[in-house]
């Protein structure tokens, strides 16, 4: 399975938005709520439509965002950096918020990425249910597929609410992951470079 397989790769049929408020009036019911009460008539219809927004990245394909790349860059072959790209997505295991912040850098061999499309790249595999260790993988194997640069290295800080708001409930804990590939694995100085820019020591 690649890192932009969907639900339609796996041949699954989409509930229709009338089931999907339906289950919504289920869970209601399920904790103890009345459905019909004034402030939760419209919470299905609600519901289905923020999910819609939330989850679009399945919708989307890293190959459509990132097919136009630029080869004029006047011999330029260094680092770059966008470091501090904010995005929400949601764990795989309790649907509940992943917030954090994603820092994504490649060492370009002869051609570039527009820098709002590393942004959209991180934005479409967020809206999807993840894992922090998934995201941080598939961010960075969809550009070094795409660009072939000759590294890519991808961190992702976050904070993960099903540790604050259930289980343990530890809040302000981070969670940080990172992917290297090409050069930044097997050039530990290209690593340290990347870090060392990333903490703005550079």
């Amino acid at each position: 399975m690649g890192e932009d397989a969907t639900a339609q790769d796996h041949a699954i049929e989409r509930p229709t938005e009338e089931e999907a408020r339906a289950a919504v009036d289920v869970l209601l019911r399920w904790i103890g709520e009345d459905p019909q009460r004034e402030g939760l008539r419209d919470t299905p219809k609600r519901v289905a439509k923020a999910y819609k927004e939330l989850f679009s990245g399945y919708g989307h394909s890293s190959q459509e965002i990132l097919g136009r790349t630029f080869e004029e860059v006047s011999g330029y072959d260094e680092l770059v950096l966008v470091k501090d790209i904010p995005f929400f997505s949601h764990c795989e295991h309790h649907m509940v918020p992943i917030i954090g912040k994603a820092h994504v850098g490649y060492l370009p061999d002869g051609r570039v990425l527009g820098l709002s499309k590393i942004a959209r790249v991180v934005d479409t595999f967020a809206r999807r249910l993840q894992t922090q260790e998934a995201m941080t993988a598939q961010v960075a194997g969809a550009i070094d597929t795409t660009l072939k640069p000759r590294g890519v290295a991808v961190m992702i800080e976050a904070e993960h609410m099903c540790m604050v708001m259930r289980g343990v409930q530890k809040l302000g804990s981070t969670t940080l992951t990172s992917t290297f590939t090409g050069v930044f694995k097997t050039e530990p100085q290209e690593q340290a470079r990347f870090m060392s820019m990333l903490r703005g020591k550079d």
